[in-house]
């Protein structure tokens, strides 16, 4: 996948057909970051400086990256554009905590002339342009990879527990329908919960709830859309003194997920390259800035709920299992040997061969 924006020597926005031209830019941009939340690590940890490192090196150093974190509040996200509105940033990268909610704000910014990409999640609104990972393809991975562990217990009549993300993430809702399309009459989802905000705390509550429902003996695998949440379901199972803890997904791989997986309480996560999605953003978000269309780096179109054809790009994703824990997380420089196999996990890493 090509990442480099070839200089086209536009000075009209993409993103609609009542664009107004605007002034060409020079590197002196200022760029506007909104990510939701920080319970997830990848944000903090990854995408924000992924994104902060690329502005730079597209602008020669001259690009400034003004950013704000919502905490899992829409309200607040909404205050963060109308002050990044006020300070006149040039463009704005928005990783939506209510891809809904956000719609109002998109359209202020639009009104200023400031562009919006949307970022890992498909916000309402007049976008200009979005980066995430194919997340139907996600949940496929997930479900597969379910599957497979369960081998010959996933029958119609086995019992899983789908733990599914956040009904006001989009992004959820396509992890599941993804997910659905390998599991259903494949095996018996017992029990769905959509989980408020993500947090782990409510994933583990949720399972509580199953195991109770259910019976701790019954469960046979469980369907989590996310490494956190994952933490909390395994950490309920354990509680409820389930052994061997049944397969469980994940998504993200989160170091305290990698953790797992490699210790042998988490089957799976689904690895999605940052460094990708991140350049993709800060390029997207640069050329926007510079009055440039998206043409060389965007090549498909993705329609939201209010505004179609938006010039997107979907990343590839990859199932992370303790079998090819080397030749992704590690060799991607996401973390090194040494954060993984601390001195609790390293006999486990010698056993499946993490180096």
């Amino acid at each position: 996948m090509a990442l480099s924006l070839a200089a086209c020597g536009s000075a009209e926005e993409a993103g609609g057909d009542n664009d107004e031209p605007s002034a060409a830019k020079g590197d002196a941009i200022k760029v506007g970051l909104l990510l939701p939340e920080n319970q997830t690590a990848r944000y903090e940890k990854f995408d924000k400086p992924l994104i902060e490192k690329k502005v730079k090196e597209l602008t020669n150093n001259k690009g400034e990256v003004v950013y704000a974190n919502a905490k899992q509040d829409a309200t607040t996200q909404n205050q963060q554009v109308d002050t990044m509105i006020t300070n006149k940033v040039d463009v704005l990268i928005v990783d939506a905590v209510d891809s809904k909610a956000i719609e109002n704000s998109v359209n202020k910014a639009k009104e200023a002339d400031i562009p919006v990409v949307a970022y890992d999640r498909l916000a309402q609104g007049p976008i200009d342009g979005y980066v995430s990972f194919d997340n139907e393809e996600v949940g496929r991975v997930q479900g597969k990879a379910l599957l497979e562990a369960l081998g010959d217990k996933a029958t119609p009549t086995s019992k899983i527990v789908m733990m599914n993300g956040a009904s006001t993430d989009p992004n959820a809702a396509l992890f599941k329908k993804g997910a659905l399309s390998e599991l259903e009459g494949k095996v018996d989802i017992e029990k769905s919960y959509d989980t408020k905000e993500w947090k782990p705390e409510n994933a583990n509550a949720n399972m509580e709830g199953a195991i109770s429902a259910i019976g701790k003996n019954d469960i046979v695998g469980v369907y989590s859309a996310n490494d956190g949440m994952a933490g909390g379901i395994i950490t309920a199972l354990k509680a409820a003194g389930v052994n061997p803890i049944p397969p469980v997904t994940g998504q993200d791989a989160e170091l305290a997920g990698v953790q797992r997986i490699v210790a042998g309480e988490q089957y799976m996560s689904v690895y999605k390259p940052y460094p990708q999605e991140a350049d993709i953003a800060a390029e997207m978000a640069v050329a926007l800035a510079k009055g440039e269309k998206l043409d060389s780096v965007a090549k498909t179109k993705v329609d939201s709920p209010t505004t179609k054809a938006v010039p997107s790009v979907l990343v590839p994703v990859v199932s992370l299992t303790k079998d090819n824990i080397n030749d992704t997380v590690i060799k991607d420089g996401i973390y090194t040997v040494d954060e993984i196999c601390t001195a609790k996990f390293k006999a486990a890493c010698d056993q499946i061969g993490v180096k």
